[in-house]
């Protein structure tokens, strides 16, 4: 008996020895993704220090539950709480470069645009660039920081499929008068609208809403305020700043929208949440 409760401990010891030898191999790994360009960027280790240059990813990171490895960000990321006190590091257009190399990150994420970006790979970091710009965006720039991360697929699905039933309450729960509705969205007081083919015109879309301004427009169009009052839209989204200025455009004042008070206005830190590709999908699920 003591020579087969011997046996099995050792068998038991081995199992235990073989898993953590399997789960270290798979932790250090290399992973090969491709960035925005189509590069491949190499990825051995899950990375421990990230520095992340756009509001989005840093909110990707997040959602992936891996914030906690953020040590610099941009200016403007804001969301989740937490990252407010993680160190700034300057924005896309003007990195501070020194900084971020002092930070020794083993990952910086980027926008296709970022300056400095091949600067900071000189220098022999790994930077990864990606950059959501609607739907399709989101969920590839999604699968590929999660692979980044090395985030298991299942983990970062099933995460991923939580946020998409939240947006499909959202959907289902307006009523079908609310989608008959045609809607204007304002991201910017010059004016700029959303159009269909931005990220805020593919949600629109998808919850049944018609949208003004077509695709062929491009995705955020300067629009002509004469052009939206013979457009004669029944809801109006903008942000803070652009309401004072709506009421002095000429004929403004007589659309339907503003006369009904129709007039939904985004304090700012809601506008980023509906121009941020990666944050307003985890935000509907919360």
């Amino acid at each position: 008996m003591a020579e087969r409760l011997r046996s099995w401990a050792q068998f038991l010891a081995l199992l235990g020895a073989l898993w953590v030898c399997a789960h270290a191999a798979q932790a250090s790994q290399t992973v090969t993704v491709l960035d925005d360009r189509q590069q491949k960027v190499q990825i051995a280790q899950a990375p421990q220090r990230i520095v992340s240059l756009l509001p989005s990813l840093t909110e990707t990171v997040c959602a992936l539950k891996q914030c906690h490895k953020l040590v610099g960000l941009d200016r403007y990321s804001n969301w989740p709480e937490s990252v407010k006190s993680v160190p700034r590091v300057g924005g896309g257009l003007d990195p501070n470069i020194e900084s971020i190399v002092a930070l020794k990150p083993d990952l910086v994420l980027a926008a296709g645009s970022t300056r400095g970006a091949d600067r900071l790979q000189a220098l022999g970091l790994n930077v990864l660039r990606l950059e959501p710009r609607n739907h399709a965006d989101a969920l590839r720039v999604w699968r590929t920081v999660a692979q980044a991360l090395h985030v298991p697929a299942t983990d970062s699905d099933r995460v991923w499929q939580g946020i998409q039933q939240g947006v499909q309450a959202a959907v289902q729960s307006l009523s079908p008068a609310a989608r008959q509705q045609r809607v204007y969205v304002e991201v910017s007081p010059a004016p700029y609208g959303a159009s269909e083919s931005s990220f805020i015109g593919e949600t629109l879309m998808r919850m049944g809403v018609a949208n003004i301004l077509p695709a062929s427009m491009g995705p955020f169009p300067q629009v002509n305020p004469e052009w939206v009052v013979q457009a004669r839209p029944d809801v109006i989204m903008a942000g803070d700043s652009s309401r004072a200025s709506m009421l002095q455009r000429p004929g403004w004042a007589r659309l339907r929208a503003m006369q009904g008070q129709r007039l939904c206005v985004f304090k700012p830190d809601e506008s980023d949440m509906l121009v941020r590709a990666a944050r307003a999908w985890p935000r509907v699920r919360s």
